[in-house]
């Protein structure tokens, strides 16, 4: 039970709510139990008219009709308070799968890029869903049928001793058998819950990766390898899931049985107490029996609680592994830092834990405020990482960075971070509208800023001509559009938020060169008073650049502007002289 305590801060937190919801179900269970009370006088009263003591049949009628009458109102108001302890507990159990699952996602946005590389989408899908989830029956109803059988057992004991105490005892005899058997049954649960959760975490994310990439399983013909990969992973789920059924299918017929023997007891020891004369009425049979059995019910619960309690500390302890998780990047300024732009790298090294690549060598270099960076290298040359790093979606491994003169790891992450605008090189959009994906970048802003980003990144003619234009709503990752399209939509949202540090990831390698040139030329008036970092393999992208450095292998190769660079030899000329052979007029 040690994973389930960190819930109880949800429990202190709702504690009026749960405290309300404990006392209407101690007074629902006493309403319920004045049934069978009600009913042993019913069956004295005609036993003592048949026998003569009473000897008026109106008397007899009269205490029938008022008992009737007593046992449907109490019926009526147990069943008001039944229905008011649901409401209470088990909304209760929503909202703390509410929080939960809000924990789980902002703890999600706190941890580091390498997290998301160890684990897949469908295993932090299926934590966030199906482990909350059993999670969340067990802070409502497992919670809730427990507090109801506990008040019903003790409130239906209090009765039934002081009615006939050894007939009481000779009753429960089968509950010290049940509990040995809970208690074994629970460790089998536990064990084959964990088992469970992780095979169904194994078959979300296979789905996950599936659906997402089912142009590329289709465009190579590979559905039949796919579908038999998916009904190897189904049949182990399902044996697992079976492997569980079946020791819980063991509580039900066990819980019967003994309730069962109990009524044997009850029928077979009472009826001879009373020819013993050891019980006052027949009456008190007939209550035992109905006590018996409404604790049927309650009790054949201690086994589906049970099992709950051991799903959830499961999923529980999966879902703790991940809050337990330490953000590599930690935010060490509380105040908000003021961002103007200008950027120094001063022998900065890095690699790459999950891979051991060392992406950069020493790199030093310095923008000023308002300058342009453009980067210029073969693919694997370390520029993408330079992006990251300024981001802080990593921590350096030697060297420092400097923003505006202080160190980056000084600086108020979130104030970093909503002073950058970036535009990754795989476009990433939303399977929402197209407004929506622009607006992304400013939440606040109005459809005539979202046009008019529209239109700096060359794209609103083409959402023009949609049929539903800003509000077509795009399939997963954009798919609606083509790769110029959403590389420009992706800039569009990038320049919408007017940051002071604009971050351009190769993001116009799937425009052609006249479109290319109309982006460039705004982004050179939108950019002014602006850091701007141009990634490219386009020479082109980098003619406005007020310096351009060459990467190679993490280290810069060489470094000047745009005229300076293509009089000098290697890389850079190179790159100049292909590009110029490839286009008759070339954008340099």
């Amino acid at each position: 039970m040690k994973e389930l305590k960190h819930l109880n801060k949800y429990f202190f937190k709702y504690k009026y709510s749960l405290l309300v919801g404990v006392v209407i179900t101690v007074i629902a269970r006493i309403f319920l139990l004045f049934t069978p009370r009600l009913i042993r006088q019913s069956i004295n009263v005609v036993d003592q008219y048949r026998k003569g003591i009473v000897t008026d049949i109106a008397v007899v009628k009269s205490e029938l009709i008022l008992n009737i009458v007593y046992i449907v109102g109490a019926a009526l108001i147990a069943g008001l308070f039944t229905f008011l302890m649901r409401q209470t507990i088990i909304n209760v159990s929503r909202y703390i799968e509410f929080d939960l699952k809000n924990e789980v996602y902002q703890q999600y946005q706190k941890l580091s890029l390498s997290f998301y590389k160890r684990n897949r989408t469908g295993d932090l899908m299926n934590r966030i869903s199906e482990d909350v989830g059993k999670v969340r029956m067990y802070v409502g109803p497992a919670i809730m049928y427990t507090i109801n059988t506990i008040t019903l057992f003790v409130i239906a004991l209090i009765y039934m001793f002081n009615e006939a105490p050894i007939l009481t005892l000779y009753t429960i005899i089968p509950l010290p058998i049940l509990s040995v058997a809970i208690y074994i049954l629970s460790k089998a649960i536990h064990k084959r819950s964990t088992i469970v959760q992780e095979y169904l975490s194994k078959l979300s994310t296979y789905s996950q990766e599936s659906f997402s990439g089912i142009s590329v399983i289709k465009a190579y013909g590979i559905e039949p390898q796919t579908n038999i990969a998916f009904d190897t992973l189904s049949t182990e789920n399902k044996e697992k899931q079976l492997d569980l059924t079946r020791v819980q299918a063991l509580f039900f017929p066990l819980m019967i049985l003994l309730i069962g023997a109990s009524n044997l007891l009850v029928i077979y020891v009472g009826g001879m107490q009373y020819i013993n004369g050891e019980i006052e009425s027949l009456g008190t049979i007939a209550e035992f029996i109905i006590y018996v059995n409404m604790l049927t019910w309650p009790v054949a619960t201690v086994g589906w609680v049970t099992s709950i309690v051991q799903q959830a500390e499961a999923s529980q302890k999966r879902i703790n592994e991940f809050l337990k998780e330490e953000p590599e990047i930690q935010n060490t300024v509380e105040t908000p830092t003021e961002i103007k732009g200008s950027i120094t790298f001063n022998k900065v090294s890095f690699t790459y834990d999950d891979t051991n690549i060392q992406a950069l060598k020493d790199l030093s270099f310095e923008i000023n405020y308002g300058d342009t960076l453009a980067i210029i290298g073969k693919t694997g040359s370390g520029k993408s990482t330079i992006l990251d790093l300024i981001g802080r979606l990593y921590d350096i491994d030697s060297g420092e960075i400097l923003i505006d003169d202080t160190s980056i790891e000084k600086v108020n992450l979130t104030s970093l971070r909503n002073n950058i605008g970036f535009v990754p090189q795989d476009a990433f959009l939303f399977s929402d509208s197209i407004e929506n994906n622009i607006k992304f970048g400013s939440v606040n802003a109005t459809d005539k800023d979202v046009e008019q980003a529209a239109k700096d990144a060359v794209v609103h003619k083409n959402i023009s001509k949609f049929s539903k234009g800003y509000g077509t709503v795009l399939g997963e990752r954009g798919i609606t559009l083509s790769g110029g399209q959403k590389q420009r939509v992706s800039i569009a949202r990038a320049i919408i938020k007017k940051p002071n540090i604009l971050l351009l990831d190769d993001c116009l390698s799937a425009v052609d060169t006249e479109t290319e040139e109309k982006i460039l030329s705004n982004l050179n008036k939108i950019t002014k008073g602006k850091t701007t970092i141009i990634v490219s393999h386009r020479i082109s992208s980098a003619k406005n650049a007020n310096k351009i450095i060459v990467l190679d292998q993490g280290s810069i190769t060489q470094e000047g502007t745009h005229e300076t660079l293509i009089s000098k030899d290697g890389y850079y000329k190179e790159l100049y002289l292909k590009q110029l052979s490839e286009n008759s007029k070339p954008n340099l």
